[in-house]
């Protein structure tokens, strides 16, 4: 939960360091910092996932930029596998953000994008497995039952929540396998570690709006200063996509508007190309008594080195 940051900022959080101890895993330390599988693995390289060691150090990614559109409900931002919620305030309250890792729909289950709503919540859900899920365990020799009362066998967890699109197949659910989160792993509903939909659940009601977004690059201008956020982009179907250049481009154009910057444009093609997840600082507002043909150049002394 974050304060949101003041002035319209999309910006918030911070990126935290710690040394593990002999019985942690990266998993592990993923639930414990509200990170996904995917999104500590790809800031941490070189680290085995499940033995990392005694005394390795691990880089926590917990800044972030806020996806762009509306501030209400549920936003998820399935490159990012993370979901958004912003409760209504009440008057003379802080606005506030929840941030939670999700797993979303894998290749041919991917999950559907646009404006929907949550219709139902329910406690204890039994779980009845589509025909179409039924059939894809049966070719593999794991049949499953038509029906999965509520247990640790079933893998909507203790907690789901009804979105009003595909007949309201599509989830908001539990787990009963949290080392996956963070993954695109699910036939299409959105998975969440068992404490986040056990906190989301109690916070959400019946009507609440939910945006299901594909915004693998996100920019933010706070301060005078450009930051540059890339996930993996995927396209329709789930799979891994080219970066798009002319993508980053209009969205830098629409949070900078008429400020004129000098960008460290070779930085940011770096940033689209490693799509870490992280932040990164990329350009800084130009002088304002600059002439107004001079053009933003790669290696613009004036950014911090290695910023």
């Amino acid at each position: 939960m974050y304060e949101l940051p003041p002035g319209g900022s999309a910006l918030f959080g911070s990126t935290e360091h710690t040394v593990t101890v002999y019985e942690d895993t990266l998993i592990d330390l993923g639930r414990r910092y509200s990170l996904g599988y995917e999104e500590i693995l790809r800031v941490n390289p070189g680290v085995d996932p499940w033995l990392p060691g005694e005394g390795t150090a691990v880089l926590l990614p917990g800044q972030r930029i806020l996806p762009s559109g509306p501030r209400e409900g549920i936003v998820v931002n399935l490159p990012e596998h993370r979901l958004y919620y912003y409760p209504k305030p009440k008057k003379g309250e802080t606005p506030l953000v929840y941030t939670y890792p999700v797993s979303i729909g894998k290749m041919d289950w991917n999950t559907p994008l646009g404006k929907t709503r949550i219709v139902a919540k329910e406690k204890n859900p039994v779980w009845y497995p589509p025909a179409s899920v039924r059939k894809e365990h049966a070719a593999r020799g794991d049949p499953l039952p038509a029906a999965v009362p509520p247990g640790p066998d079933n893998p909507l967890g203790a907690y789901k929540m009804r979105l009003a699109i595909g007949g309201g197949s599509y989830l908001i659910h539990g787990t009963n396998n949290p080392s996956a989160v963070g993954m695109a792993i699910t036939h299409g509903c959105i998975r969440m570690f068992p404490e986040d939909i056990d906190q989301l659940f109690a916070l959400v009601p019946v009507g609440t709006p939910v945006y299901l977004v594909n915004e693998p690059v996100k920019v933010a201008f706070v301060d005078g200063e450009v930051y540059l956020e890339a996930h993996p982009p995927v396209d329709a179907e789930g799979q891994t996509a080219a970066v798009n250049i002319e993508q980053f481009e209009a969205l830098l154009d629409q949070a900078l508007g008429p400020t004129r910057t000098a960008v460290h444009w070779d930085l940011a093609l770096d940033v689209l190309r490693s799509a870490d997840g992280m932040p990164k600082l990329i350009g800084l507002e130009a002088d304002s008594d600059a002439p107004a043909e001079a053009p933003a150049v790669a290696g613009d002394p004036s950014l911090p080195p290695g910023a």
